[in-house]
């Protein structure tokens, strides 16, 4: 009897990514504080940037975004992670999987449009210093933004279509979410193919921003030779900001996505490992690296710790006890 015929009408899917875990509690504590971290520094950031009309400005409308996308991308999974490991709660609905394996994706490609984009904004500052503001306005930035969104769903979209109509012969996910290798492995079909297509479109995604991001770079290695030191000093630690931030996301995927296509061979475990640090990582590093890199945001904060220390006393004075 071939797979098809066997296959099975799914309503939820059991995950089984953590069966193995020793500790699962207390891998599920840190996740959940990391998870708190990294969504309550970007909100940080967002509010910042939001409430400050000083700060609306290309460069912070662009960190501000990617806080949003950092917030969207570790929300996508991680919930459902600590479900599992703090509640034992280990299945999940077929329609829900699906929605939670497109969020990932889309996710996880506005990572890399938004490292693109504040690469771009960099290149435009040094080579068109006296015409910056002019070029990237804020609306410009803002129908940018929206533009790589509607991509970003849109290309993500090919993924769920491809999947949606196939047949499946298991319920169990070898993963701890649902990731498009974890459902389509619980398909009826041989996976290769999949495999493949998605490596194809990893690939292309991953290595055309990052060659964009690269050509930026070179661009203003080339062009900050004009600069004042002060200038330079500025410039230098807004792009070392960036580096972080872009090795913090392309490293994992490049392993994971990539290197595996060609034979680099890594267990469940590893797999697994660096899957949820591509989710938890970028998204609690960037606010941090954005938050005490940027002198305008870091300003910011010291003002708003000024005026809580100045208050305490006049809050203690006026109790009576």
């Amino acid at each position: 009897m071939s797979l098809q015929n066997a296959s099975i009408k799914l309503t939820y899917f059991i995950i089984g990514g953590f069966d193995t875990v020793k500790r699962p509690v207390a891998v599920g504590v840190v996740m959940l504080i990391t998870y708190l971290l990294a969504v309550f520094a970007s909100m940080v950031n967002i509010i910042f940037i939001v409430s400050d009309k000083q700060l609306h400005k290309p460069m912070y409308l662009l960190i501000c975004n990617l806080a949003v996308v950092d917030i969207f991308y570790t929300s996508s999974a991680t919930p459902t992670m600590i479900g599992v490991l703090l509640a034992g709660v280990n299945t999940i609905s077929y329609v829900e999987c699906l929605i939670q394996m497109y969020v990932f994706q889309v996710g996880g490609t506005m990572e890399m449009f938004s490292l693109t984009i504040m690469g771009f904004d960099r290149l435009i500052a040094i080579i068109c210093p006296l015409q910056y503001h002019s070029y990237l306005t804020n609306t410009r930035i803002l129908i940018f933004t929206y533009i790589l969104w509607i991509v970003a769903c849109s290309f993500v979209l090919f993924t769920l279509v491809t999947l949606a109509p196939l047949p499946h012969c298991y319920s169990r996910l070898r993963y701890t979410f649902c990731d498009y290798a974890a459902v389509i492995r619980t398909t009826c079909v041989n996976p290769e193919k999949y495999f493949n297509q998605i490596a194809i479109i990893s690939f292309f995604l991953s290595f055309s921003t990052f060659t964009f991001i690269c050509l930026s770079y070179c661009g203003i290695l080339f062009f900050v030779k004009i600069l004042s030191n002060n200038d330079k000093k500025k410039m230098g630690s807004t792009l070392v900001s960036h580096l972080i931030c872009v090795i913090c996301v392309y490293c994992p995927l490049v392993i994971i996505v990539i290197l595996t296509r060609f034979g680099v061979l890594l267990t469940l475990e590893e797999r697994q490992g660096l899957l949820i640090g591509t989710i938890l990582g970028p998204p609690l590093v960037n606010p941090f690296v954005y938050c005490l890199r940027t002198k305008e945001i870091k300003i910011r904060i010291f003002k708003i710790f000024r005026k809580v220390n100045t208050l305490r006393p006049e809050l203690f004075h006026g109790m009576h006890f």
